[in-house]
């Protein structure tokens, strides 16, 4: 039974995962040297092609943003604005002029949250991507394409799910949000857990879960389990599950996700919550 339930689950994609295996099995080039790390040319002589001198840099400009170094003080001025916040809305307003993490510097948009805030359950994953950093909308890419099958595995989708991340700016170059930067942006989602008051949350990936629980095993480990999470004068189940972007590269572990995603089905319904169309019987 379980197996043909499986069968149902998204559709692994071995030809990406192929792509993918190969790629990271060919050698890495390495890289130009830099004009910084070359000899300068001798005196008297014309400078070569990429050896010429760099301009000084020039000093910034008055009233423009510069980054800092997240302290204690930042911290609690993080946690005090998102306190303020009595809406979504005014969260998503707080967050938009909060000048405090320096995430904000490189990313091209706020990614605040998709989905329905009165939905009964609430997926957060660890920080945007290059797409949704491009569109402002969380899980938009390859990883949202299958994390949207997934819901729809268990009669879910956007209309009755809510979605977010822990960081809503995109690090450079997708690297992982540093510990400095988590802890700035963690006041934020705590309130926004506060403010949708889900029945059920759901951690997508290791990361965020570790972020807002503290839990100190993996996600291997993790997964599957039932969390009571405190927040504020209540406490909400929670549990972490397998991040879409891992089943991507590593498309049998989801059988794994398929289990924790019938058990978030089941709690759903334990708790009254109503199923889309489609859901399963």
């Amino acid at each position: 039974m379980e197996e043909l339930a499986y069968d149902a689950f998204p559709a692994s994609e071995p030809a990406a995962a192929a792509a993918a295996a190969s790629a990271s099995s060919l050698p890495q080039m390495a890289e130009s040297p830099s004009a910084a790390s070359m000899p300068a040319p001798a005196a008297g002589r014309a400078p070569l092609p990429g050896y010429e001198s760099q301009p000084a840099p020039r000093p910034p400009v008055a009233g423009t943003h510069q980054a800092v170094l997240p302290d204690d003080e930042a911290i609690v001025a993080a946690r005090d604005a998102a306190r303020s916040a009595a809406s979504l809305e005014e969260l998503k307003a707080v967050l938009a002029r909060f000048e405090a993490c320096n995430l904000r510097l490189t990313a091209k948009s706020l990614v605040f949250a998709d989905g329905n805030p009165d939905a009964d359950v609430m997926f957060i994953g660890e920080a945007p991507g290059r797409e949704e950093d491009r569109q402002g909308v969380p899980f938009v890419g390859r990883s949202g394409q299958l994390l949207d099958r997934m819901l729809a595995a268990i009669g879910l989708d956007r209309s009755s799910a809510y979605i977010t991340n822990v960081v809503p700016w995109r690090p450079p170059g997708n690297r992982t949000p540093s510990p400095q930067e988590t802890e700035i942006c963690k006041p934020f989602i705590l309130r926004q857990i506060e403010l949708v008051a889900p029945k059920v949350l759901v951690f997508l990936g290791g990361a965020s879960a570790k972020a807002l629980t503290g839990a100190p095993e993996g996600i291997l480990r993790l997964r599957g389990k039932w969390l009571d999470m405190p927040l504020g004068a209540g406490r909400i189940r929670a549990m972490a599950t397998l991040h879409p972007a891992y089943l991507l590269r590593t498309p049998a572990q989801k059988r794994y996700a398929w289990r924790d995603f019938l058990e978030i089905r089941a709690a759903l319904d334990a708790a009254g919550a109503v199923p889309t169309d489609g859901a399963s019987e």
